[in-house]
């Protein structure tokens, strides 16, 4: 038997109206008025004309996101009037000695205490009812109190309310304590002037600990059982008014313990370091801790604190021991901390050769990303897709992972064995990955039974959630699989060695089938969980998602799971996996650089065991070049016409969207199947990947015909750039060998690159696929490492258009910090038909910017992309605005977990939005269907079904008051979202300008 996934459309498809991920960032509009860049600035906004004061009404709402020295203040402007305004002046007065840094959304200035903001260029309209909000940061000392009165244009605003501020004094970033734990919780918070605190609330993770509800604000959390907590203080005040502080990573031990922090700490050759030594639970008398080195690099030593007195009075405040590194060492050591009656802590610490600036900078940024306090991994060590819960672009959850989080992980300590000389923590990273992303034998258990003459069952797809459960189609016909018995020779095993692509880190779902164990654990266990979620449709969003478990045992959902809400007359248990092949080219890419650095150092002996795994992983890769049911190529214009493909004429060798695999879950009588994906898109190309698998021996793959594939793909990718390349040098969307998934005919005229027919927006529609500029910026990436490695005139050409498209579209201002780039594009036209032998220019393809943002992830793959074009192109310009955005978001965008820039997420409004048939928009739930999750809570057709029913739990989320404020009417929230992979890009766009510069 066999069948097809309806495999998730969009990993990462969200609203087009929010913020993140495709696009990431708020949009802005092009500044206005550009200045030399001689003079090493970028544009500013010109003032444009101001509405008339009689005519304004204006509430203002005004917030701070407070790290103690510094703060982001954002006000939104509500205009309550009835007629529209064509600009504004927003003018308010701090009390303190608040110092402006830099602002966005609008052009801010300071005058003593005065602070005035101008509208921006593309931000001066408001619509009667409608808002803006605007942002900027600000220095301080002593007290940060909130301005409590606001004019527009002059009129002062009525009915403007200030949130409460409110920040965390204990417990102490880092601090350990032993189970069962009694954890003082306390903080200060203060009430705009006419409300008062009503109360301040304590949580850690989503729990609530305890309650303070009087100054001081301060209460004690009891019993609190082993494991790592992420604890947050949220204020209330007598209007209704929340606000969150930020967060404070604790740990609670099994037993009492000496803690150290930083777990890792990294200092250059002479340098010096303090490690902060404290004890989980009060000695009986007074006791000494001593501090050595216990094994390692000779070249770190103790310099001070070696030994160190606790009493029982002072033995949760931290006292510091001193590491210094000498002059010629390198290499880690590992410190440790030990007193009688406790368990030891430890810190290892690395000593590295002398670094540049930026080198510095990488490694400040990797510690950030790395110290335990600041939340980017769970207690297994597995990195979140973000610190923060509260987050839905892709993942759903901000403490789930994907395979890309993966991916960035492994890039992000390949790059640290290269500035380091560590190679352990890059082997660690793939052991662990491979450990809790790619499935093993149990979770795939029936492979054995796969039959690659007939891999999978025919379904079409819909573009639509409510026109599914499809019917199976057995009379279409279907391609044989030419990879299936090469890998099982060159591998012995029928398992597919890939990553699956989501997984729920902390069981929030209750799914429970734990990596590497089948189908076991349950509800609240606390495992990790394979789970899917989009499988319907192009215009699938994540808001209209149902997440389901990758082990369909039918326990869950209803009578036959939740495989009917997909395809009709499923019932049969079985598992199913998905590939994201961009994460594991990603992840092939980085094991190349590691091999290749390691070289240099003469330790590739020590990474030759992992890089062997990713050419394995890249064996397996080529599926996701083939057609989903391995189809021929080209001219499939119905599911019947369209053969069967044999050998490779099923294969397109570009990376598609995905590559999924599945089987049941019974021994007996058991099938699997397989599918590609007939749909490629530009964002997944990745030709450095493709390059490594064939030049690099230490990660060759072992399938026969595996170097010749990668070697043809390697070219159909390059020529697929050309063919996508506009006329102002953006790189359009993609290709299909199944147009709307149906092998349905194109549109007459449609152009086609061998035989697959253009698609501006492959794959998902809502929103499209290629609108986001991130697409431009990681793909355009990959192409100029393989141009910087190679010299590839071809590649070369494409990158100069690119580059020259670009470098006018991002602006930086040095003075006032002020920064954007493109992160909505807009695509008219279409390519000339692909003709290998005589390329033509697209000159009716046409791009254009719609809104611009403040994207830390992508500014930091567009400073890599710049800097490598301009290492090989000798391109100075390109050179200077890749260090202008480095300098600019190093300079005025950290905070003490990494570098976050605010982002406003309207899109929120979807967490309660309800399925409506006119547009086709809300979460559907088929006719007749009813079923239950882990937790017992009902799901059926006949209920009122939104995003936040399926997922309750987010109510209880200590940031979710700001969504339910916006859901009530109030101004769409704010947030700073540390997510994994942009943060590690930021550190490694450092480090590689440092290391192509020498800067």
């Amino acid at each position: 038997m066999s069948l097809c996934l309806r495999t998730r459309r969009d990993r990462f498809s969200v609203d087009r109206s929010r913020t993140r991920r495709k696009p990431r960032g708020r949009r802005w509009r092009a500044l206005a008025l550009a200045l030399s860049a001689a003079l090493g600035f970028g544009v500013l906004a010109t003032a444009p004309p101001q509405a008339a004061a009689a005519a304004v009404q204006c509430q203002v709402t005004y917030s701070a996101n407070d790290w103690g020295s510094g703060f982001t203040a954002t006000a939104t402007i509500t205009n309550v009037g009835t007629t529209a305004w064509t600009g504004w002046t927003l003018g308010y007065s701090y009390s303190g000695n608040q110092t402006l840094q830099n602002g966005w959304n609008g052009t801010w200035s300071q005058s003593g205490k005065a602070v005035t903001v101008v509208n921006a260029s593309y931000n001066g309209s408001v619509a009667a009812g409608g808002n803006v909000s605007t942002s900027a940061n600000f220095t301080y000392s002593g007290t940060n109190t909130a301005p409590t009165t606001f004019t527009v244009n002059g009129t002062a605003c009525t009915g403007a309310h200030t949130p409460p501020t409110v920040a965390l004094t204990s417990p102490a970033a880092g601090a350990a304590y032993t189970a069962p734990a009694t954890v003082p919780m306390a903080a200060t918070a203060s009430a705009a002037s006419g409300s008062t605190i009503s109360k301040v609330e304590f949580y850690a993770g989503t729990t609530l600990a305890c309650t303070a509800t009087a100054a001081p604000y301060a209460c004690n959390w009891t019993g609190a059982a082993a494991g790592s907590y992420s604890i947050t203080a949220e204020a209330y005040d007598s209007q209704g008014a929340t606000t969150t502080s930020s967060p404070v990573g604790i740990t609670v031990t099994a037993a009492p313990t000496v803690t150290v922090t930083p777990s890792a700490l990294n200092l250059a050759q002479g340098a010096t370091g303090t490690l902060a030594v404290a004890l989980s639970a009060p000695p009986a008398a007074n006791i000494t801790v001593t501090t050595a080195r216990t094994s390692g690099n000779t070249g770190l030593s103790v310099t001070g604190g070696g030994t160190l007195t606790f009493t029982p009075s002072n033995w949760s405040t931290a006292q510091n021991v001193t590491i210094t590194a000498d002059a010629s060492g390198t290499g880690n050591a590992t410190f440790t901390a030990s007193a009688t009656g406790y368990a030891p802590g430890a810190s290892v610490v690395t000593e590295t050769g002398a670094l540049g600036a930026y080198e510095q900078r990488f490694m400040t940024q990797y510690n950030k990303i790395m110290n335990s306090s600041n939340g980017y991994f769970n207690p297994l060590g597995i990195p979140y897709h973000s610190v923060e819960t509260l987050i839905v672009e892709a993942p759903d959850y901000g403490h789930e992972t994907t395979s890309e989080t993966w991916s960035y992980d492994i890039w992000l300590q390949a790059m640290y064995g290269n500035i380091s000389g560590d190679w352990t923590k890059f082997n660690a990273a793939w052991a662990l990955m491979e450990q809790y992303m790619i499935p093993t034998h149990a979770d795939q258990p029936t492979n054995s039974a796969y039959n690659a003459s007939s891999p999978a069952q025919y379904a079409p797809e819909e573009p639509e959630p409510d026109q599914y459960p499809v019917a199976l189609n057995s009379s279409t016909p279907v391609g044989q699989d030419p990879l299936a018995a090469e890998l099982q020779a060159a591998y012995g095993t029928s398992d597919i060695y890939g990553m699956h692509w989501l997984e729920d880190v902390d069981n929030k779902y209750g799914y429970g089938d734990t990596p590497g164990g089948g189908c076991e654990q349950g509800p609240n266990t606390g495992k990790p969980s394979y789970i899917n979620s989009y499988q319907r449709g192009a215009d699938e969003s994540v808001w209209e998602t149902i997440p389901q478990p990758t082990c369909e045992d039918l326990k869950y959902g209803g009578p036959n799971g939740y495989l009917d809400l997909f395809d009709q007359g499923q019932g049969t248990a079985q598992w199913k996996f998905t590939d994201a092949p961009d994460a594991d080219a990603r992840t092939v890419q980085a094991a190349y650089w590691a091999d290749t650095w390691a070289k240099a150092q003469g330790k590739e002996s020590q990474v030759s065991a992992t890089v062997a795994k990713a050419g394995k992983m890249g064996d397996y890769l080529r599926y996701s070049m083939f057609d989903k049911y391995f189809k021929q190529i080209g001219d499939c214009t119905s599911p019947t016409a369209c053969p069967g493909g044999t050998g490779k004429s099923s294969d397109d060798y570009l990376l598609g969207w995905y590559y999924a695999w599945g089987g049941s879950l019974s021994t007996s009588g058991s099938w699997a199947w397989r599918i590609g994906d007939g749909a490629a898109a530009q964002g997944y190309q990745n030709p450095m990947a493709a390059w490594a698998l064939v030049n690099d021996p230490a990660e060759a793959p072992k399938g026969a015909t595996a170097a010749t594939d990668w070697s043809t793909s390697l070219q159909r990718q390059i020529q697929f750039f050309q063919w996508l390349q506009s006329s102002e040098g953006g790189i359009a969307g993609g290709a299909t060998n199944s147009w709307n998934g149906q092998y349905g005919t194109p549109p007459a005229g449609d152009p086609t690159f061998y035989g697959m027919a253009y698609d501006w927006e492959p794959v998902y529609h809502d929103p499209p696929s290629n609108n986001w500029f991130g697409m431009q910026a990681w793909s355009m990436e990959r192409f100029a490492e393989y141009y910087y490695s190679t010299g590839d005139a071809t590649v070369g050409a494409i990158l100069a258009k690119w580059v020259a498209w670009v470098e006018p579209l991002v602006t930086v201002n040095s003075t006032t910090g002020a920064w954007q780039i493109p992160s909505t594009l807009t695509w008219t036209g279409q390519p000339n038909t692909w003709n290998a032998s005589n390329p033509q220019p697209n000159t009716n393809l046409h791009v254009a910017v719609k809104d611009y943002s403040q994207d830390v992830g992508i500014a930091s793959a567009l400073a890599k992309t710049l800097s490598y074009y301009a290492a090989k192109a000798k391109d100075s310009t390109a050179q200077t605005l890749a260090k202008n955005l480095l300098d600019v978001m190093w300079t005025n965008d950290q905070d003490p977990a990494g570098i976050v820039t605010p982002e406003t997420r309207t899109d929120y409004s979807r967490f309660d939005q309800t399925y409506d048939p006119t547009t086709h928009q809300g979460l559907y739930i088929p006719s007749g269907w009813t079923g239950k999750d882990p937790f017992g809570n009902t799901i059926s057709s006949t209920t009122t079904n939104t995003f936040l029913k399926l997922r309750p739990w987010y109510t209880s989320d200590p940031s979710f008051s700001k969504v339910q404020t916006y859901l009530n009417g109030g101004a769409a929230p704010t947030f700073t979202y540390h997510r994994f992979w942009a943060q590690s890009d930021a550190a490694m766009a450092q480090a590689v300008y440092g290391q192509l510069f020498g800067a």
